[in-house]
């Protein structure tokens, strides 16, 4: 008989109808039209009743399966008893059927931290930017990004009252990434992609000096990495703290897994465990390709600027 499936399968194929789940929650919250929204640190620093639902229903379900597993979501909520409703209990079957990288197949529930950024562009979220907003279940072992899930509730927004809303990518290190189609920025172009709400002088310094042939403003940490991986910019850069682990965990689980490359402005990789701080406090550098291009124009003022 059939080996039951790995324990970072079964998380992974988990993760990713729950992060289904959330996308539900997310569009529905939006037409009910009411969003709850909270200031957290300020104005751009924003809290909405799809938030605090989501993660709330991310948390109980993949605690309820994995018990064991330490699971950071972004928001400081009650831990009261969730409602039935908000629990996914399904699985992806495809996910499942897929065998696991070697390296990971002996992994214990215990060795597993999930990072989960519940709606990642909330600001853009309350404005009405619905193509920024992600859903971001990232998955770490020894300190490392080594799996994640990005769902998009509003892939296809705006195609019309027929679409069919939403999509849901995901990838593991050494199997690859899925969901969507691989692309590359096109030969030659510099196009790089930034914040949108959480600009300053540093941040753009840092690009002027990348002389860029265009720069992107967008929200969103898992959206930017969606825009790297379908050929739609050539390097996101971020010369500012403000990005946090939940937001890159994920979204780097699959870059990596599609062989691109990211890590804070002065080269250095990201650490996922446990005890971790939650900031990103040097910024963000990541690219599909040619990551070394990027990294040697970084100027040497910027990298001093940000303390890692």
């Amino acid at each position: 008989s059939m080996a039951s499936p790995a324990l970072l399968m079964r998380v992974v194929a988990s993760a990713y109808s729950v992060a289904e789940k959330a996308a539900t929650i997310v569009r529905n919250v939006m037409a009910a039209g009411d969003l709850g929204i909270v200031e957290k640190a300020g104005p751009n620093d924003l809290q909405t009743k799809a938030d605090r639902l989501v993660q709330m229903s991310i948390c109980a379900s993949l605690a309820r399966k994995f018990p064991k597993v330490t699971i950071i979501g972004e928001e400081e909520l009650p831990t009261d008893d969730v409602t039935e409703d908000l629990i996914e209990d399904g699985h992806c079957e495809e996910i499942l059927k897929k065998p696991c990288p070697a390296q990971y197949t002996g992994i214990k529930e215990e060795e597993l931290v999930i990072w989960v950024d519940p709606l990642d562009g909330t600001k853009e979220y309350t404005e009405g930017l619905l193509d920024h907003v992600t859903v971001l279940i990232g998955i770490a072992y020894g300190g490392k990004a080594i799996a994640g899930v990005i769902n998009q509730p509003y892939y296809n927004y705006e195609e019309g009252a027929n679409a069919v809303l939403g999509r849901t990518i995901w990838g593991v290190l050494g199997m690859g990434a899925f969901g969507f189609q691989l692309t590359e920025a096109p030969a030659g172009k510099h196009i790089v992609i930034t914040t949108r709400s959480h600009s300053n002088a540093l941040v753009n310094e840092c690009i002027t000096a990348l002389n860029p042939d265009a720069v992107i403003r967008v929200g969103g940490a898992g959206n930017k990495i969606v825009q790297l991986i379908e050929g739609k910019a050539s390097a996101y850069v971020f010369a500012s703290p403000g990005c946090k682990k939940w937001d890159t965990c994920a979204p780097e689980a699959i870059l990596h897994a599609v062989g691109g490359k990211i890590t804070d402005i002065c080269g250095n990789p990201f650490q996922y465990n446990k005890e971790v701080k939650h900031m990103n406090s040097a910024g963000v550098l990541a690219t599909l390709r040619n990551y070394d291009y990027y990294a040697s124009r970084i100027p040497n003022t910027v990298k001093e600027s940000l303390v890692p």
